[in-house]
């Protein structure tokens, strides 16, 4: 498996120390560490093979390698494999609740670093489960629409849904960076809008293969 550092995640660290937030985000860096471990654990008890592990400001993500031969097994068997790619993202955010509830059972942790533990798990689970593709949520989302619309139609809509829910993020954000005045916010929005665009470029590509193939069988 190979791995890889996005060289952002230094310019992250820097403004968040000068905001005295570091511990903050590096708590949420360990936990989502242990988020993606989930994650990976869930894809090879399913018998997935990773294929590359990357560290990114906002976390890090595991990609599983997906043969000539997987392909072919998708196709015949698309419901499937939706489901268990449905499983794989939901791995992440149980470990972040099983997290939650082993915190909650120690009676002798310090209260403080308990309730950071517990700040970081949540807002990992809420980053997470956002749908917006491909954070986990947008992952359930589109897996779910696939298994009742098909692939064409599950990319279409989670699209949509992922760009509804950045418009409506952006406007409470917005709200809440002049409330508090939260640089975290700010760093947070930009990354969601990042991955947002990186994504609706990839979807517009297909999305025009997915017209060519629909003329050339109506030619036929």
């Amino acid at each position: 498996m190979r791995f890889r550092i996005d060289l952002k995640i230094f310019l992250f660290a820097i403004l968040f120390y000068f905001t005295k937030q570091i511990e903050v985000y590096a708590m949420i860096m360990f936990f989502a560490i242990l988020h993606e471990l989930g994650h990976l654990l869930a894809g090879i008890l399913l018998k997935l093979k990773p294929e590359k592990m990357e560290i990114m400001p906002h976390g890090v993500a595991i990609k599983f390698k997906v043969t000539p031969k997987d392909y072919n097994k998708k196709i015949k068997c698309g419901n499937q494999w939706e489901v268990k790619k449905i499983l794989v993202a939901l791995a992440g955010p149980i470990t972040n609740i099983i997290i939650m509830l082993i915190v909650l059972q120690l009676e002798n942790m310090n209260l403080f670093k308990g309730l950071m533990i517990l700040y970081a798990n949540l807002l990992l689970i809420l980053f997470n489960l956002l749908p917006i593709y491909p954070l986990d949520g947008g992952r359930i989302l589109r897996g779910i629409l696939h298994l009742f619309f098909g692939k064409k139609k599950a990319e279409k809509y989670s699209n949509g849904i992922s760009f509804a829910t950045l418009m409506i993020i952006t406007f409470v954000a917005s709200i809440a960076i002049y409330k508090i005045e939260n640089i975290a916010i700010f760093l947070m929005v930009l990354v969601l809008w990042a991955i947002y665009m990186k994504e609706d470029r990839i979807y517009r590509k297909r999305s025009k293969i997915y017209d060519l193939l629909e003329k050339g069988l109506e030619n036929k």
